[in-house]
Order: structure tokens, then sequence, then C-alpha cells
């Protein structure tokens, strides 16, 4: 498949990349996408084409641009058909994709940056949106309040739409909804956490063997790593807006991760002998504490900052232990990794037991995803077969977190043979 980008402006400042969320990207991570991590962006006037295959996928992805927060107005579905008729007992007569996604009337850019310059919270989107459309609810719904007991704001406001069907007899006089009163009351509340995971523990691989389960049953290394929000002292001789007059940042096993200024996999291929990132994650959290309780405002919430990753040889079976932190509230961290699928093989809340949770996983038909939404509160577990040379970004997909630094990365090893191992870059990579 060939994705061919232009970029029209005149202004070489302007940046760019694309990122087709779910695909595999196999030996081709030149066309991942993530800005830094596995390319530098493209600026005014380049071009640039993405090229790669995909293999032995199907389903209903994701495309968006992944610089700054470009996502938010850049984006669509991207689907796979099968090559197989579809299993389901009755036949489907109309596909429609809802892409849902949020709106500000200002350039999401600069509230990106604001945030960053002041260490305050984002402003709140102006409203939700289903296809790009906000729905007949605005503007009337687009007061935001903080969420729970958060110090952030957040956009608690609701988009709804309407399926019209085409054979339907024409009605006259008011509308079927008086929207003034609408009452979305068969909606589960946004905390309630019981509804959620009862919801998605019924999500299962179908195991069978026409679509068999793959879940590594053994592994080779595990990573326990947090994912927290931050408060940073501020430096001196600087003003911050955050709470307490500090700012907002949030890391991964207090590793708050910086994008270098060039690319981390044209780094390791080319072997350049750069700073600009390090093989020393840390595969533990630094210190032991109770991560989901005490007063979550009270605790020294500082991170260190770096660019450290993790490195692991072709066929490791990985366990990656997602755990939240109380750090300024829990939070329902959407975790994506990019160029491999796993299998969410375990969650719960609390703080994970290392010597009792693991004999609960479901290694027989456990979700296969490229994202897992870590319960706020808790806990998740994903096994990973690493069978993907090249460097791939992990990073919570709510943009503000992935700004203040809540991401890693891991490098794939070649392996034996050129079928495992990375493919040369094409000759239009934009230059850093």
């Amino acid at each position: 498949m060939y994705w061919s980008l232009s970029d029209t402006s005149s202004c070489l400042c302007w940046k760019f990349e694309c990122h087709r969320h779910g695909i595999r990207q196999l030996r081709t991570g030149w066309a991942d996408g993530p800005a830094y991590v596995t390319q530098c962006p493209i600026r005014g006037g380049q071009s640039y084409t993405y090229r790669f295959t995909v293999t032995d996928q199907r389903g209903t992805l994701l495309w968006h641009a992944h610089y700054a927060w470009q996502r938010a107005s850049v984006y669509g579905a991207l689907i796979i058909y099968p090559r197989i008729p579809y299993p389901f007992s009755r036949p489907i007569s109309a596909e429609i994709p809802i892409v849902f996604g949020e709106w500000w009337n200002g350039d999401p850019d600069e509230v990106e940056k604001r945030m960053m310059l002041t260490g305050a919270g984002p402003n709140s989107s102006d409203a939700y949106t289903m296809n790009g459309l906000p729905g007949p609810l605005y503007p009337c719904s687009n007061q935001a309040r903080p969420y729970l007991t958060s110090v952030f704001p957040f956009n608690n406001s609701t988009t709804i739409g309407f399926f019209r069907y085409k054979n339907a007899k024409t009605r006259t006089g008011k509308p079927p909804v008086d929207l003034s009163s609408l009452k979305l009351h068969n909606l589960p509340a946004m905390e309630d956490n019981a509804f959620a995971t009862k919801f998605s523990d019924k999500i299962k691989s179908l195991a069978s063997p026409q679509y068999p389960c793959n879940v590594p049953q053994t592994i080779d290394k595990r990573v326990i790593t947090t994912i927290s929000l931050n408060l940073q002292d501020c430096p001196e001789n600087k003003t911050c807006s955050g709470y307490k007059g500090k700012s907002f940042f949030a890391s991964m096993n207090n590793q708050s991760f910086v994008r270098p200024s060039i690319s981390i996999l044209e780094s390791y291929y080319k072997n350049l002998t750069t700073k600009s990132f390090s093989a020393d994650f840390p595969e533990k959290p630094p210190n032991s504490f109770d991560y989901t309780g005490g007063d979550p405002l009270t605790q020294n919430m500082n991170t260190e900052f770096g660019t450290k990753l993790i490195v692991v040889p072709y066929g490791t079976n990985v366990e990656i232990v997602l755990q939240d932190t109380s750090f300024l509230n829990l939070e329902n961290h959407p975790i994506h990794v990019h160029g491999h699928n796993f299998f969410i093989v375990g969650s719960g809340f609390g703080n994970f037991n290392e010597a009792k949770d693991p004999k609960r996983y479901n290694l027989v038909d456990p979700p296969e995803r490229n994202t897992v939404a870590v319960p706020g509160g808790g806990w998740a577990a994903i096994r990973i077969k690493a069978d993907n040379p090249g460097v791939w970004f992990i990073h919570c997909h709510l943009e503000q977190h992935t700004s203040w630094g809540l991401a890693t990365g891991f490098i794939v090893q070649n392996g034996q043979g050129p079928s495992q191992s990375m493919l040369p870059p094409p000759q239009d990579l934009p230059p850093c």
C-alpha cells in the first residue's frame, strides 16, 4: 500500500505526519508516523510516501496525524475488509463508520503550546463530534466541569446522533424528539467502573481453528510500570500556572518521555553516536508504595525526564503490567502500542500483586488489541510477541498526557536473516 502525503504549506515551520493506528508495519517502521520516534516531520513544501504491506489483518482501524495535537482535526477510519464473508448469521446490508472526535474553536496546536508554556491544564474542547459533526445539543451543553474530583478541566458535554432510515415514511409535524427535554437516562455514568468492567470483561478472542488466539503462554521478560500524572516543582525565575503554582507532567515509572530532535529509529538504524535515547528504561517502579491509595495531592509527584527505551531481542515474549496511580486523580488511561498487537491477559483494581494476580490470567481466549484501557485505580497486563524489528512508540492516547510525557518506546532487534530484519529507509524519508 502506498500512502502519499504532500505538505503544500509555504511555511517551512509547518510540520505534519500521519500514523495508521493498528497497522503493524511489519519491518516498515519508517511508515509508522509518530514524530521524532520513527521519522522527522514532513515540512512545508515537502512530500513523503508511506510504503507498507498489510499482512494478516482485518477490521476497522484509524488513521490520524501524529504531530502535536493535529489529530484533533486530521483523522478518519481505515477499514480492512476480510477476504472471506463475515461470520454473522444475517447479511450486512449497510456499513456506516462512526468516528468520534473533539473540536476546539481555536487552534489545538496553540492549546498544547500554551499548556506546556504555562504548566497548566489545557483548555477544554468546545464539543465532542461524530463524523466531524457536534450534534444538536451544542452550544447549550458545552460547559466544562472538573472531571470527578480532578484538578484538571474536562469537557463534560454530550454529543448525540440519529439514524434516519431511507425507506421510512416521511413524517410531518413535530420532530420525533424534543431536544430541550431529551434525557439520556439509559447511559451509564462516566465514573461507573462496574458497568465498564462488566462490558469489557465480555470481550474475548474467538480462539477457533480459523481465528486462533496465539497468546504467549510463557514470558521471557516482565516489565511493571506505573502510569502517572505528575506535579513538578516550578523552576526558579518562572511562573507556573498548574495546581499549587506547579506544572503538570506525566510519566511511566517516573520517567517523563522527551522526544529528541532526531528520529530515534533513524539514530538506531544508522548506529549514530548521539544521545537521542538510551536503553535503560526501568523495568520496575523505582519505589514501591501504595500506588492507588493515599492522598493524591500530598505526595511527592516530581518526575525525571529523558528518552529511555526498552530493548529486546527478536521473538521475545514480553509482558507489560500497566499500573495506574492515584497521583492527582485516578485515571482511565488508553495505552496504545505501535507496531504490534497484544493480548490483554488480566486486569483488576488496586495494586498489581506479582505473586497472585498472574494465576488469574486468561491464557485461553484473551482479547487481541492494540490499545488497552487501564482501569482507573487499577492495572492491566498485556503480552506481546516482539516479532517486528524496529523502534515502536508506547503512549497514552489522551493528547495532553502524551505531551506531558506519559510515553516510552521499545526496540525490537533484528533477528536472523532478511525476513526478521528491518527494511532500509526510503529515499524520500523527511530529513531532520
